[in-house]
């Protein structure tokens, strides 16, 4: 089943990006602030991925042509629920499952999983009592596949839903998250894909008025995995902690481009992005756009970024990008940095009789847990701190890494 947007296509609208300069030369215009980017639910509206597009520049394209524009699975997939009082999970059809209320595809291989999509995973809680619910898939195998997953959760509702992905998987989708009134969410995406594995997912979530979402991503397995969360802080008093892991080894491409949109008076975000690389080839891609809007009057807002080198011959790229409209905010930064151990833990562990190796290892273990234990789940930050100590198990970690 194809949904078509009735707005104009990049090209038709002339969208920044999507049109001559006055020169008459074809060169793209940039976008010149976040919320101007074009979005639709249709591919055929999105031109063909080139890696020069700014979203996708650091990116290896040309490898995930079968996603972006190849034919993929729509249908349902193997897919385990934890049960628990105030939450169903069921298929639905796609004109049942009512998308697009907390977002709609900026990009090809979004749209794509949209277009083609045939069966809609949602998942509807409620209920002010507390629970936690683990979605599990390990059965997508290679076959190139989209998905959709919209999670509601209803007025006064508290819960932590846990999305686990292992196995393999050729995967582009959609992830609807939308925040009613007063609501308490934690959403954790766990990516622990083999290593042939291709995701790309794009998070979307509406956050109500009063309500709070904590979402977390969590990236250590897979060839390449881009998840990118969209949060719109719609109405007043709405709340996001965004708070991201990853762990990159040789030749893996890990990449997460966040966009916090603040549109409603006294709303807070708070975005803190950790990662670890090592070996020849080991790639990180971290983006962070903030925008605050002309009614985000008493804003409060802070991102950043941390990356920790481990080896020589990684790459991490960081950028964090903010846009004010409005004077009247409560406050607004952003920060980011990469590098090496820091030479002054290193001693004063090695002063107390650690081995160097050791000091490294707990210098990185220390980093990365601060991230681990704010997930709020006693079990998965267990066996988070596991997975963190198998990388770390094979790791020769050197000093003269920048």
């Amino acid at each position: 089943m194809t949904v078509t947007d009735t707005a104009a296509t990049p090209a038709e609208a002339g969208q920044h990006g999507f049109k001559k300069h006055s020169d008459g030369g074809w060169d793209l215009v940039p976008v010149q602030t976040r919320s101007e980017r074009f979005h639709s639910t249709n591919v055929a509206d999105f031109p063909q991925l080139t890696g020069r597009e700014a979203a996708w520049r650091y990116t290896p394209v040309a490898r995930l042509t079968a996603l972006s524009d190849g034919e993929l699975d729509g249908g349902p997939y193997e897919i385990s629920t934890t049960d628990a009082a105030g939450v169903s999970a069921e298929w639905l059809d796609v004109a049942e499952a009512n998308r697009g209320q907390a977002g709609k595809p900026e990009e090809r291989p979004s749209a794509n999983a949209w277009t083609q999509t045939e069966k809609v995973y949602a998942i509807t809680i409620t209920g002010e009592e507390a629970k936690t619910v683990t979605v599990d898939r390990s059965a997508l195998g290679a076959t190139a596949r989209a998905a959709h997953t919209v999670i509601t959760a209803k007025p006064n509702s508290q819960a932590m839903l846990i999305l686990k992905n292992t196995g393999d998987a050729l995967l582009t989708e959609n992830v609807e998250i939308v925040v009613e009134e007063g609501a308490q969410l934690t959403v954790v995406s766990v990516q622990w894909w083999d290593d042939s594995a291709m995701h790309l997912a794009s998070h979307f979530a509406r956050v109500s008025r009063d309500a709070r979402l904590k979402h977390v991503v969590v990236t250590l397995g897979g060839d390449i995995v881009r998840v990118n969360p969209s949060v719109h802080l719609a109405e007043q008093g709405s709340d996001i902690e965004s708070l991201g892991l990853y762990f990159a080894d040789a030749g893996q491409h890990l990449e997460h481009q966040v966009y916090i949109h603040h549109d409603a008076p006294y709303s807070r975000s708070r975005v803190t992005y950790k990662g670890a690389l090592q070996g020849e080839g080991a790639h990180t891609v971290w983006i962070g756009d903030v925008l605050i809007g002309p009614k985000a009057t008493g804003t409060d807002s802070y991102e950043q970024n941390r990356n920790l080198v481990l080896t020589d011959g990684t790459r991490a790229d960081s950028v964090p990008n903010l846009e004010i409209e409005t004077g009247d905010i409560a406050g607004a930064g952003h920060a980011s940095a990469t590098g090496r151990f820091d030479d002054e833990q290193l001693f004063y562990l090695e002063a107390r009789g650690i081995p160097e190796d050791e000091a490294r290892r707990l210098v990185v273990r220390g980093f990365l847990t601060e991230i681990i234990q704010q997930i709020g789940d006693a079990e998965l930050q267990e066996h988070l701190e596991r997975a963190v100590e198998q990388e770390l198990s094979g790791t020769v970690l050197t000093g003269d890494a920048q």
